[in-house]
């Protein structure tokens, strides 16, 4: 069996019609599990919109930053920070679009490459993530990447998300320094 090269790039044109389409196109209890709140999901007009303002804006204006997931040069996934304070926070999201990717354990080495990504770029000191507490993929994956688990509450986690249990984990630029990565 061939083995899969993976790499990642910050988000270009070319990959907003398959974000839209992850977020437009995915199965219904897919996207529950994720914690989503399907009422929130703005049209494909919207999307093209927020998506597409991500390109022309520095780093330090950015509200949302976006990075590509490659498998054999082909976009397959994507991660993305929002609530940025430049220079100091911001918080991370993972994304898979395609399900026969989502089993494969590439999550914790796209995770890995994409982190020096939002450090470097947005002079952070620290990184936080918050995924639904009911979805145990990322929870393993944020465990296996070196976060830290701080703890586990209720909340809207994002603009697109119902209430619901998460739980926080933390990279502090120091530790991912000590990662090597």
């Amino acid at each position: 069996m061939k083995e899969s090269n993976l790499s990642v790039r910050k988000i270009q044109k070319v990959d907003i019609d398959h974000i839209i389409s992850y977020w437009l196109d995915s199965n219904t209890e897919f996207m529950k599990g994720m914690g989503v709140d399907l009422s929130k999901i703005p049209n494909r007009e919207q999307w093209g919109e927020m998506l597409s303002e991500q390109l022309s804006q520095a780093y330090e204006e950015k509200k949302s930053y976006c990075i590509i997931w490659l498998v054999d040069d082909i976009p397959v996934d994507h991660s993305n920070v929002n609530k940025i304070v430049f220079g100091k926070e911001a918080f991370m999201h993972l994304h898979l679009w395609k399900s026969d990717i989502r089993t494969k354990g590439f999550g914790l080495q796209f995770v890995k490459l994409t982190l020096p990504y939002f450090f470097k770029n947005l002079k952070l000191e620290t990184l936080y993530c918050e995924p639904y507490s009911l979805n145990p993929a990322p929870n393993k994956t944020l465990d296996k990447a070196g976060f830290t688990f701080l703890r586990s509450y209720t909340c809207i986690p994002g603009w697109l998300n119902f209430e619901q249990e998460v739980n926080l984990w933390e990279m502090k630029v120091d530790k991912l320094k000590g990662l090597n990565l």
